[in-house]
């Protein structure tokens, strides 16, 4: 960081926004300018679409601390979270969604509690103002999420905080190829704490999230971020292993004593497809951790960018 550089970057990533991204801008402008604080905007174009970098560029132009940053194609919210990161400057660091539903007017409240002592501030979200598919399976998501990375998280928090710039230089040193910002801020550590704010209704559309997109963002970061998933089915085959040694010695037993007369083939198939059916998920598993180590050893880049402005 040079001497040069402001003291608040506003990271907001960009997609389907063309119609968002002026309000976007001027209610983060009035909101800073009223608290005479010097900052810079990164708008971070995700291979949107519509017209949002046409939108971006137009802001850049009438101010140059807007900046704006536009990627390739469209890689996912948290890598051009990344690309926002990556190119920030300032002292503190604050990441936002673009649809407004993380309000600009909450900025200044989790800067005053930052400078409390902590070096990240989540926004928790009073009422989330999601439909009721997205809440139900965000809330399971991220119980599934705590329980395989062994750390708790929150579904009412998400990208919404403040990070003091150390924490984010060291999420910045994170290079590896599955990004989930939220989970990353958690493993870098620091001193943390969460403020309640207002979660507005979308400006305008839908969410980009299908629910094809949240089930692969959700196997993405379970295998980047943890190995329960193995640990767990080592567990399931010991328990069926055990269990199976059992039932032999008693079927021993019993054909000792003249119990057994004439051998049972539903429970042989039944075993059969059982047995079949956990290797084949096993191999699964595994399968998948190894695809994700295939990505990663081939060592390209998180993301391109294709144009830069200001």
């Amino acid at each position: 960081m040079n001497n040069t550089s402001p003291f608040i970057s506003i990271v907001s990533p960009v997609y389907l926004a063309e119609n968002i991204v002026d309000t976007l801008v001027e209610r983060i402008i009035a909101t800073l300018e009223v608290n005479n604080l010097d900052f810079e905007i990164i708008l971070v174009e995700d291979g949107s679409p519509d017209n949002s970098w046409e939108s971006i560029q137009r802001n850049c132009l009438k101010d140059s601390r807007i900046k704006g940053i536009k990627l390739s194609r469209n890689y996912g919210q948290h890598y051009a979270i990344t690309a926002g990161l990556d190119s920030s400057q300032g002292q503190w660091v604050v990441v936002m969604d673009c649809d407004l539903q993380d309000q600009p007017e909450e900025i200044i409240n989790l800067l005053n509690k930052a400078k409390e002592g902590y070096d990240v501030v989540f926004a928790q979200r009073l009422e989330r103002k999601d439909k009721f598919f997205k809440r139900i399976f965000s809330n399971l998501f991220y119980k599934t999420l705590s329980y395989l990375t062994g750390s708790k998280h929150d579904a009412s928090i998400a990208n919404f905080g403040i990070y003091n710039r150390k924490v984010i230089d060291s999420v910045c040193q994170l290079r590896e190829k599955i990004r989930y910002f939220p989970v990353m801020v958690k493993w870098v550590g620091f001193k943390q704490t969460k403020i309640f704010v207002e979660h507005s209704n979308r400006f305008e559309g839908e969410t980009s999230y299908s629910f094809k997109k949240l089930i692969n963002l959700s196997i993405d970061v379970i295998l980047a971020f943890s190995d329960k998933p193995i640990r767990i089915i080592i567990k399931i085959g010991g328990v069926i292993s055990l269990f199976s040694f059992v039932f032999a010695i008693w079927n021993i037993i019993r054909y000792v004593i003249g119990d057994i007369t004439v051998s049972g083939y539903a429970s042989l198939i039944v075993s059969i497809w059982f047995l079949s059916g956990l290797i084949l998920m096993t191999l699964g598993v595994v399968g998948l951790y190894i695809g994700k180590i295939f990505e990663g050893v081939k060592n390209r880049p998180i993301y391109i960018i294709s144009d830069k402005l200001n």
